[in-house]
């Protein structure tokens, strides 16, 4: 099958998705992450089985040991008898576009075991850390009956805040010694953290690590001093059962809203995305000439910078 399909053959894909084919899973990804032919279809037939896995975002710095955590994560759950499948977003290269896949080579329990899916996928120079592809990938996962879908981000920086919409569970990593990364987290990531974790917890100034965050999230409006803040040494399992604890007990409280409720924010995300990039296409086809007047009238004073934006967008989408 090519990356376009046939109703007959989305039919035939997704009766391999009904018994987990891992080839199947992969054509299905890649339908969806391309949009060809099909794909719409492939979403519509999927949509009556979508709702049981739960998606748990992971975040942070760079160096603060995602790949790592992750791995150790997928040993842990697949311990308790859970499918999981993993989407690891990469930097996009820079010649192809594609996935560099990075320090994926850390994830062994995945390629340990093939019950375990892993899909690599390019942020695309996304800033937020995610690519709207990974939205749909989601659902092509859910529809193979996975019980966890793991989403690992980029670790760009702090405006890789995507993930927020995507997941039901955030999952923000930190590391001691990490410096000035620790003090961007403060101001950024932990914005979306429904679990911080401390990893790398065997190293000198974890606990201090643990506390600053707590101090932090305790000042912060909106009820997130009763964030947990956990403590993790992946490389040696310590704090993998409390966080897999953690996780569970905030998905099932997400999952309880109803796979409506969840799909619906993934779908907002989706447009809002959508319709940044033709608004940003839409400046960049109308060129600095197009743009001159409305900066004038902003240089001079008489208009604000967001009511010039209004008359440039109403002038091309009338």
């Amino acid at each position: 099958m090519t990356d376009s399909a046939t109703s007959s053959e989305i039919a035939t894909l997704v009766a391999g998705l009904t018994v987990r084919d891992r080839r199947s899973i992969a054509r299905a990804c890649t339908l969806l992450e391309t949009m060809k032919p099909g794909a719409l279809e492939l979403i519509a037939a999927l949509a009556p089985r979508l709702g049981r896995a739960l998606v748990t975002g992971f975040t942070g710095p760079p160096g603060a040991g995602k790949s790592t955590l992750v791995n150790a994560y997928i040993r842990h759950l697949r311990g308790q008898g859970q499918l999981v499948a993993v989407i690891a977003v990469d930097p996009s290269s820079p010649i192809t576009g594609g996935s560099i896949l990075g320090d994926r080579v850390r994830m062994s329990a995945a390629v340990e075991d093939e019950t375990v899916f892993v899909r690599a996928l390019a942020s695309r120079g996304s800033l937020g850390g995610l690519s709207p592809a990974a939205v749909r990938i989601i659902d092509a996962l859910d529809g193979a009956g996975f019980d966890h879908v793991l989403v690992e981000t980029v670790g760009t920086g702090q405006s890789e805040i995507d993930v927020a919409e995507v997941a039901d569970v955030r999952v923000v990593i930190a590391a001691p010694g990490l410096g000035d990364d620790i003090q961007a987290m403060k101001s950024g990531h932990l914005e979306i953290a429904d679990v911080v974790v401390v990893n790398k917890g065997d190293l000198p100034g974890a606990e201090i690590t643990r506390t600053q965050l707590k101090a932090t999230l305790g000042m912060r409006a909106g009820g997130m001093s009763g964030v947990p803040i956990l403590k993790t040494t992946a490389t040696t399992g310590e704090g993998l059962a409390e966080l897999a604890a953690a996780v569970g007990e905030i998905g099932r409280t997400r999952l309880e809203a109803g796979v409506t409720v969840r799909r619906r924010r993934r779908a907002r995300y989706l447009i809002a995305r959508a319709a940044a990039e033709l608004v940003a296409q839409r400046v960049k086809n109308s060129g600095a000439a197009g743009l001159d007047v409305l900066a004038d009238t902003v240089l001079a004073g008489k208009a604000l910078p967001r009511d010039a934006a209004a008359t440039f967008l109403d002038d091309r989408f009338e």
